[in-house]
């Protein structure tokens, strides 16, 4: 066969830098070709003579030769790094990477031999420094040490595969409806503002209208409806109490948990002049008010100035819900103020969507596994101005790795030597967006050169929503029942996560230290506790109380209260009496240290902190680079009261496999489910086949989130299992007569967007998109033959094979149907590199 080449086109700016520098080689380009019987082991020699000449014979010589050829001459420090260590095939599919060996090394090539011949699919050769050591051996240029290469020949295509400009712009913002409306006139009003953005032609506003009469329609059966559920009466029943505290504890008796709200969380980047240690205790953050400086001293005129005002005010997040555990303090280094994340020379470069790594300018042996960074646009890619970046496009990672070193030496980029720290954070944190780091720019068109377009900011900790009162007086025990009420309302409810830890098993925190940035901010109000600390003093006697939801499990002796909070955010605390809870005695003093502030309002924008009260003169200032979010409002009474009977009602076990099918399917990240109850021997097993939604997959991680859902409603003696579901790949051939005014690749380029299995991006998605097919769905051919003829230029549409793949039936072209199985899910995915997951072929006649 003819030897395929692969050449590194993407690169072509720093690869003419490397050339110029000649102690440091890269890969230029790669061949694949067939061994000859010369070349092969000694055992395959003999395999090989001793086989008939035949197509069996020559497979073993074919495509296992590869050839990399370098940008520069190989030196003898070159030649070293290139053993059968050194270098690593990666990827595959069906045939998994094979192992390499050394044949030969040339003035700027090596030649390879492969253990075996790959797929289809992508595989990627590096050299490194070892198999457990993937950097790049000294030499060889970071970033041009490896290359992607297939062993098969492509097929042609009338595409253009070039990937366009690297800085990627943002989503449009979608428009914000109001969910709050309550009454005829606020339902007319949010109708009509949502009508004048889908429809801004429509202007008439006339009573007599049929359009303004559907409008007034909808708002007065919105307003019925609304006022159904502002009925009030009476505190005997949950239907008709008025009183909060009444309604949560008939809630309670249905067992439904009536939610207080939740505090909002955000990160929030402390500056500094000088690397400094910091108590958590030591640190309270406000939004901006008129005339304060930015950092202000505790028990000065600017704090009584700031209390004043109408501030929100957080405080670092403490990840410990016992106050008896020592808190560590908070490090900040003046470096990590504003980082720049390196171009590594190139005149266009960004990080791409899903980036799970960057790499910054300079040295930072400070930053270590476990911070967070917040990576931004700092310069406009298209004016270069700090005042044009959009503040959108920032993202929070907690960092799982950090590259500062090269053994004793400081990391720099050999080409430019330049000192950088690389830094890695998981796949759950990828950039949702791109980010633009360098742009050539334009200077004819207006657009001036870019660099440091991106920047990552450090000393980055998690702060929400409350500020804390000490040893509030709550007053003493006197014969009447003791119900203090908190001076400062609404009281704090922070949410909290339950996490496995190796010496402690599972334990409640505030968040995981361990986890990805995202998750801090994911929280759910039915996990948030009340940030309240009371204690007692009688005699001489110290008592510290818990709070807790309620005292149906509480004992006697327990010292344990329910903070209760009212609709006006009025916080009453009830004690325990009749053998559920311990009863406050007589002459008891109690005092009380909380957080207050609480919901929605806590909800603020991006760079809405400006003021930092610390007694430390090294910090000089704070900012929340991101929006506060998860502030919730506490669960209203008329919520309450629908949500408790219909919670009562629902199923909250599985027994059969169509409640396992159920409980899966109420999962936000399952698309379709499947059950099978299988006698394994020992005990019965429930084998759970879930399809999950968008285009995630069924890996470890998948795996274990689901099983920890479903847990809770699993019957005792299941076992339970979770795969994924087995995928029938499609062929399908379709020949089309396209219409004589048109472009043919227009039409082949409409045709495959069409029938693709992604979205399109203009709000439309193929008609093999994942979330089309399901379990046993059957896929029949008329659908896809419509979808083929409304694409224009196409004048008919015909198919030639519908089958699955490697089948040679007819019978499904016959039928116009492919019948699946139970647990199968059709695919057709057409990519090239992946001709296993779906082939799709077009045959184009007439047009131009």
């Amino acid at each position: 066969m003819e030897p395929l080449v692969f050449r590194y086109v993407d690169a072509e700016v720093r690869r003419a830098a490397v050339a110029a520098k000649p102690q440091l080689n890269a890969v230029d380009w790669l061949e694949v070709a067939d061994l000859v019987p010369g070349e092969l082991p000694p055992a395959q020699q003999a395999e090989y003579a001793s086989m008939p000449p035949g197509p069996q014979r020559d497979q073993l010589l074919w495509q296992r030769k590869l050839t990399v050829h370098f940008v520069n001459p190989l030196t003898a420090t070159h030649q070293a790094a290139l053993s059968a260590t050194g270098v690593v095939i990666s990827g595959g599919e069906r045939i998994p990477a094979p192992s390499v060996s050394v044949l030969g090394t040339g003035l700027e090539s090596v030649t390879l031999r492969t253990s075996a011949a790959g797929d289809t699919s992508r595989y990627r050769l590096e050299v490194v420094r070892s198999a457990i050591d993937r950097r790049a051996p000294a030499g060889f240029d970071p970033l041009l040490n490896g290359m992607d290469f297939t062993f098969k020949v492509s097929c042609p295509s009338d595409l253009d595969c070039r990937h366009g400009g690297v800085c990627l712009s943002a989503s449009p913002t979608q428009p914000r409806l109001d969910y709050l409306a309550k009454d005829y006139a606020t339902f007319r009003r949010l109708i009509l503002d949502r009508l004048s953005l889908i429809n801004p032609d429509w202007s008439i506003r006339s009573p007599a209208d049929l359009g303004m009469a559907l409008v007034e329609l909808f708002a007065y059966v919105g307003d019925r409806l609304s006022y159904a559920q502002d009925a009030v009466a009476t505190e005997a029943y949950l239907g008709t109490a008025r009183l909060r505290r009444s309604v949560r504890r008939h809630a309670r008796l249905v067992d439904y948990s009536m939610h207080d709200g939740c505090n909002a969380r955000t990160w929030v980047q402390v500056r500094v002049n000088a690397d400094t240690t910091v108590a958590s205790a030591n640190l309270r953050f406000l939004t901006r008010l008129p005339d304060l400086p930015e950092r202000i001293a505790p028990g000065t005129r600017d704090e009584s100035a700031a209390e004043a005002g109408a501030a929100q005010w957080f405080e670092p997040v403490i990840a410990e819900l016992d106050p008896s555990i020592a808190v560590p303090e908070l490090t900040f280094a003046a470096a990590h103020d504003e980082m720049w994340v390196y171009d590594w020379a190139f005149p266009d470069y960004a990080l791409a969507p899903g980036s799970t790594e960057a790499t910054l300018e300079g040295h930072f042996p400070q930053l270590s596994a476990g911070d967070v960074l917040v990576f931004a646009q700092a310069h406009s890619p298209v004016t270069g101005l700090a005042a044009d970046a959009d503040p959108t496009l920032r993202h929070a990672v907690r960092l799982t790795a950090v590259e500062a070193f090269d053994g004793p030496n400081h990391l720099t980029d050999p080409l430019t030597d330049v000192e950088i720290t690389r830094v890695f954070w998981t796949e759950a944190d990828a950039l949702p967006f791109g980010l633009c780091v360098a742009a050539a720019g334009d200077i004819p068109a207006g657009r001036p050169p870019v660099t440091r377009g991106t920047a990552a900011w450090g000393n980055v900790i998690l702060a929400d929503h409350g500020r804390t009162v000490r040893e509030e007086k709550l007053g003493s025990v006197t014969g009447r029942r003791f119900c203090p009420t908190l001076a400062h309302g609404p009281l704090t409810q922070a949410a909290t996560v339950r996490v496995r830890r190796e010496n402690r098993g599972h334990v409640r925190l505030r968040f995981d230290s361990t986890a990805p940035a995202y998750a801090a901010l994911d929280v759910q109000p039915a996990t948030a506790r009340p940030q309240l600390w009371p204690h007692s003093t009688l005699d001489g006697d110290t008592t510290d109380w818990t709070a807790v939801p309620d005292l149906l499990d509480s004992g006697a002796e327990s010292p344990e209260v329910v903070a209760e909070v009212e609709v006006d955010g009025t916080c009453r605390l009830r004690f325990g009496a009749y053998g559920h809870g311990r009863s406050p005695r007589p002459a008891e003093a109690f005092t009380a240290t909380y957080r207050h502030g609480n919901g929605a309002a806590g909800n603020i924008g991006a760079d809405s902190l400006g003021h930092v009260v610390t007694t430390d003169g090294r910090v000089t200032g704070v900012r929340n680079p991101l929006p506060a979010r998860g502030g919730t409002e506490p669960e209203t009474i008329e919520q309450a009261r629908r949500r408790a009977p219909e919670a009562f009602r629902a199923q909250r076990r599985a027994v059969t496999p169509a409640d396992y099918e159920r409980v899966a399917l109420e999962s936000p990240a399952v698309q379709r489910a499947a059950a099978t109850l299988r006698w394994t021997g020992s005990w019965h097993t429930v084998f759970l086949t879930v399809d999950p939604a968008g285009e995630n997959t069924v890996d470890r991680s998948f795996e274990e989130a689901l099983l920890g859902y479903v847990e809770p409603f699993r019957l005792a003696g299941h076992d339970l299992e979770v795969d994924g579901p087995r995928f029938v790949a499609l062929e399908l051939e379709l020949e089309v007569c396209v219409a004589a005014e048109y472009f043919r690749s227009d039409v082949r380029k409409r045709l495959a967007a069409a029938l693709s299995a992604t979205d399109n991006g203009d709000g439309t998605r193929g008609h093999f998109h994942p979330d089309a097919f399901s379990f046993g769905q059957p896929v029949y051919l008329s659908p896809i033959l419509a979808a083929a003829r409304a694409v224009p230029g196409v004048d008919s549409v015909q198919a030639t094979v519908f089958r699955r793949l490697g089948s040679t039936s007819g019978v499904a072209l016959a039928e116009g149907r492919l019948t699946l199985s139970r647990l199968e899910v059709a695919r057709l995915e057409s990519s090239p590199d992946f001709p296993e997951h779906g082939v799709l072929r077009i045959v184009l006649n007439g047009g131009k």
